[in-house]
């Protein structure tokens, strides 16, 4: 038989063996923030994805009218966003209205909650020409009757018609929600300060891009790629 304190000393060498297993297990590296999903409504209006203390700035001003601006987003939307989730690059994207179409759209995609709102642009603008072939191919009669509406009324039936509604829909906006925002007389405003602020900062079309607060004006994803990388090192 082991004296008492023999076997105690053992039980008590086991254990230390063990916990020293225990400690030498290399721990698991904590998961990278994915920072597609930090989405936030900036003061100046636009929407923004990224680490807010991203090293490259990016912002947009667009319509979602715009042809150009659509193929940005097409092209765009797989590589931006790795460099928007490794925190290197935040991406703002500020409303710039340039007729009552893109007035209509942009009212309805503002209606989303920040976490929905690029998912429901990049549809709009996957599906630009259904929509706005829609409403602009409407017959002349039925545009005269329109514009005898209150701007809320003839706004509301421009998005239904153009599948706006549907659209919106289909990121979790009500189409009476949609309906409350398109009547919205405050959010109406804003972007009305949002595009004077924009023609003050030197933007005359759509897109036009701003790195860390510079204008590099008018880029499609090829030429803008480079400048991205450069910046982000």
């Amino acid at each position: 038989m082991r004296p008492a304190f023999a076997l105690a000393a053992a039980v008590l060498a086991v254990s230390t063996l063990g916990a020293g297993l225990v400690a030498a297990q290399p721990r698991s590296a904590p998961a990278a923030q994915d920072w597609t999903r930090n989405v936030v409504l900036t003061p100046e209006g636009g929407f923004r994805m990224g680490n807010p203390n991203a090293k490259v700035k990016l912002v947009e001003y667009g319509s979602l009218t715009c042809p150009h601006c659509a193929d940005f987003a097409a092209s765009a939307k797989g590589p931006l966003a790795a460099y928007v989730r490794s925190g290197k690059v935040s991406f703002e994207y500020r409303s710039y209205v340039l007729n009552g179409i893109d007035l209509t759209a942009t009212l309805v995609a503002r209606c989303a909650a920040p976490a929905r709102f690029f998912p429901l642009v990049d549809e709009l603008f996957a599906s630009q020409g259904s929509w706005v072939g829609r409403i602009s191919g409407l017959p002349q009669a039925q545009k005269d009757r329109l514009k005898g509406l209150p701007e809320s009324q003839r706004l509301g039936r421009l998005a239904d018609i153009g599948g706006i509604t549907a659209i919106a829909a289909r990121h979790g906006i009500p189409a009476a929600q949609s309906k409350r925002c398109l009547a919205d007389n405050a959010a109406l405003e804003r972007l009305g300060r949002m595009g004077e602020a924009a023609e003050a900062l030197g933007v005359q079309g759509t897109p036009t891009f701003f790195v860390n607060g510079s204008n590099i004006g008018s880029h499609d994803w090829s030429s803008l790629q480079p400048i991205l990388r450069e910046a982000a090192g």
